[in-house]
């Protein structure tokens, strides 16, 4: 053992020597990445508080006959004013970052409201975008609602519930859309659409006193260049459709003495692609179902798209609190949902909800109490943190990143739009009832 431990002596004095002068070598390494989000963090926070943001409400007019797919236009030139990324001076030292709105549907005491909260210097493009495709509408800066409620619920006397979405697929996979819920036409008249709009604004016209319901969908505008995510976004659907499709792949390059040892061995030229001996390309060969995806896929993929999150809560006092109030957002995401294709859930993760029982499935099939002493110091937690970043219109993993995903311009028209009264007849919805005119030609001015 003695002979043993002076053949390693040796060894270890330098392996200490080594750890006792370099031990802080790999420091910096290890600290890369969390010092770069801290200071990342710290430079964002001085660009957000520096944008001054108003929230717009668009009172929507009597009578809408325009298509839904106006509001893609809407959003497509929303897309254009609020795409500005920054170059690396910007994201490193003033740490800017990309202007995201929010449309916001509220009921507040059974009046429903939209809004679109932005930055004030995007507010006139916004603006334009918006009267373009609705001249009858009417926009003005309002109060921001959520100042209205005390900022410390849930507390004694004010009760939420609430959570976050997610996609059950792959946001590659699109949602259902308006072009889904009838056929749409330029002078397709008004009694005849099926919005779902309509279902939303009637739940939260039965809103009563004391009652508010908020739904938030935040929009970051992203290209389909390689450093943004809509560039994998592309990657991740062209390849979910051709893998549908049948297609084959690409054939790669094959090293030059591979080719030539197939060529002697087997007779095999150099290029030369094995093809399937079929009649019909793989196209042709998908049952409709598969139709519908591949194509449904690749329509998503071809329109501008924003990074999303969506959120609601129903706040409420206690003595008036409702809890089956929640079935009105559910009912109205639900409706967007598709078995072969894509849907919205609430995530488990930010849902104000705590597990009560532990299923143990590898051992036994039956739910065990878990007896938590901490659920409802959890449960307030929960309610808490949603509470906070709805009123600061925060992603939901924030400071973190994650927890959003990517819907195109269809896909925000079909969840955010202005119904008409005929299809959407909800009383206490704020409408414009008189038409604008312009002054008569050869009116005489001082």
């Amino acid at each position: 053992m003695e002979q043993l431990i002076q053949l390693i002596q040796p060894a270890l004095n330098a392996i200490w020597a080594v750890l006792e002068n370099w031990w802080w070598a790999p420091l910096p390494f290890m600290l890369w990445g969390p010092t770069r989000f801290f200071w990342l963090w710290w430079r964002a926070e001085f660009w957000v508080f520096a944008q001054k943001k108003v929230l717009l409400e668009i009172k929507m007019p009597r009578d809408v006959l325009k298509p839904i797919r106006a509001m893609e236009q809407v959003f497509s030139a929303i897309w254009g004013s609020a795409y500005d990324p920054a170059d690396w001076w910007e994201k490193w030292w003033q740490g800017k970052q990309m202007d995201s709105i929010q449309l916001e549907m509220a009921s507040l005491q059974g009046e429903p409201h939209l809004y679109i909260r932005c930055t004030e210097g995007r507010r006139n493009a916004i603006e334009a975008a918006v009267y373009a495709q609705y001249p009858d509408a009417e926009i003005s800066i309002a109060d921001d609602y959520t100042k209205y409620v005390p900022q410390d619920s849930p507390n004694k006397d004010w009760e939420l519930w609430g959570a976050d979405f997610q996609m059950i697929k792959d946001d590659v996979y699109p949602i259902k859309t308006y072009s889904k819920f009838f056929e749409e036409k330029e002078a397709a008249k008004e009694e005849k659409r099926v919005d779902p709009m309509a279902t939303l604004l009637e739940g939260m016209s039965k809103m009563g006193p004391g009652e508010q319901l908020w739904i938030q969908i935040s929009a970051d505008p992203v290209t389909s260049s390689k450093v943004e995510p809509a560039g994998e976004f592309v990657k991740r659907g062209r390849a979910v459709a051709d893998k549908l499709a049948k297609r084959q792949e690409k054939a790669k390059a094959s090293p030059i003495l591979k080719e030539a040892f197939e060529e002697l061995a087997f007779g095999k030229m150099p290029g030369e692609v094995k093809k399937e001996e079929t009649m019909f390309p793989p196209e042709m060969r998908l049952t409709p179902g598969e139709k519908d995806i591949v194509q449904g896929v690749e329509e998503k993929i071809s329109k501008r798209c924003f990074n999303c999150y969506i959120r609601f809560i129903y706040i409420a006092k206690r003595d008036v609190y409702f809890g089956g109030a929640k079935a009105i957002p559910f009912g109205f995401f639900n409706q967007f949902a598709t078995e072969n294709l894509n849907a919205l859930k609430p995530w488990p993760m930010t849902l104000t909800k705590v597990k009560k029982y532990l299923m143990l499935k590898f051992i036994i099939d039956i739910p065990i109490p878990t007896f938590d002493i901490l659920e409802k110091r959890r449960l307030f937690i929960k309610k808490r943190k949603l509470f906070f970043r709805y009123i600061r219109r925060m992603s939901p993993l924030f400071p973190k990143p994650g927890g959003m995903f990517l819907l195109n311009i269809e896909e925000l028209a079909t969840l955010f739009h202005f119904p008409g009264r005929i299809v959407a007849p909800a009383p206490f919805v704020g409408r414009v009832e008189s038409k604008r005119g312009e002054a008569p030609a050869g009116l005489p001015v001082e």
